[in-house]
C-alpha cells in the first residue's frame, strides 16, 4: 500500500484523460497514481520488470466533475453539430 497526495491523484486523473482518453473520478485515479509514484521511484522491489500490474478504474469523470471543471472555465459552449465541434478543436 502506498500513500499518494490529492495533486499526484489529479495528476493521474489528467494523465489517464491525455495518455489513455479515460475520465475517470480523482478516487478511481488513486491506484494509478500510486504505480505512476513507484515507476518515478524505480521501485522494482513492488513492480517487478516482466510482471502486468492491474489497475481498476471504476468511477466516471462526471461523478465529480468540479475537480476538472477549473481547468476549461475559459471554454465556450459549442453548438451540438459535428462542423461546430470540428472548428472548436481546431481552434484549440
Amino acid at each position: 500500500v502506498e500513500i499518494v497526495t490529492d495533486n499526484e491523484i489529479l495528476e493521474a486523473q489528467s494523465w489517464l484523460a491525455q495518455t489513455e482518453g479515460i475520465f475517470v473520478e480523482p478516487a478511481s485515479a488513486a491506484p494509478i497514481a500510486g504505480l505512476l509514484r513507484l515507476a518515478r521511484e524505480n521501485r522494482r522491489d513492488l513492480i517487478p520488470k516482466d510482471e502486468t500490474v492491474v489497475c481498476t478504474c471504476t468511477g466516471h469523470g462526471l461523478k465529480d466533475p468540479e475537480v476538472v471543471s477549473v481547468k476549461f472555465s475559459h471554454a465556450a459552449p459549442v453548438a451540438p453539430n459535428i462542423e461546430a465541434v470540428r472548428e472548436a478543436i481546431t481552434r484549440s
